[in-house]
């Protein structure tokens, strides 16, 4: 009995994801401001606006993002936990994919889900895709930009109502913009 709880502790500790060491980049730990880092003066597919689907080849996107952004978004790497600029951010606002500028989040709809990551309970409908993932050995489902196929993190039915569902992204993935009330202040 003792093996058989062990190893279920085990896999709810990789709930959210499998975390791998994720690649230092100068220009995210140098970043003063709430955005990341990706330049979107370099970044020729990045608008908030346009919602067009986009087939940009990996290749492509290295060349433009941060590493730690291509690691995460291009590769479905993993940022490590408590590490994200937004796990314990409340400002009012909107999330965008941080790679082509598409809107997936509300932030009346974070919470505070203490996984270690930031948590939604509610995506933009057009905003986000879904995906099975069955790596590491996990039946999960991967949450997708729809725009751009960037990996932003998983979803899980383990949120609060009204939905039931709990968006586990990566900070790294997703781009912040203050309510314009919010910002003057």
């Amino acid at each position: 009995m003792k093996p058989f709880i062990l190893v279920l502790f085990c896999l709810s500790m990789q709930m959210c994801s499998q975390v791998k060491q994720p690649v230092k980049s100068n220009a995210i730990k140098n970043s003063s401001s709430m955005e990341n880092s990706s330049s979107k003066k370099e970044n020729p597919y990045y608008s908030r606006t346009d919602r067009t689907k986009l087939n940009v080849p990996n290749s492509e996107w290295k060349k433009i993002l941060d590493p730690e952004v291509y690691a995460v978004a291009r590769e479905a790497d993993t940022e490590r936990p408590g590490t994200g600029k937004y796990n314990q951010f409340d400002e009012l606002g909107e999330y965008y994919c941080v790679v082509c500028g598409n809107h997936l989040f509300r932030s009346d709809s974070k919470f505070s889900s203490t996984c270690g990551w930031p948590s939604f309970f509610e995506a933009d409908k057009e905003g986000v895709s879904y995906k099975r993932d069955s790596t590491y050995g996990m039946e999960r489902t991967e949450v997708l930009c729809k725009r751009c196929d960037s990996h932003l993190g998983h979803v899980f039915n383990d949120g609060p109502p009204p939905t039931g569902t709990r968006f586990c992204m990566n900070s790294v993935s997703l781009d912040f913009q203050p309510d314009a009330k919010t910002a003057e202040k």
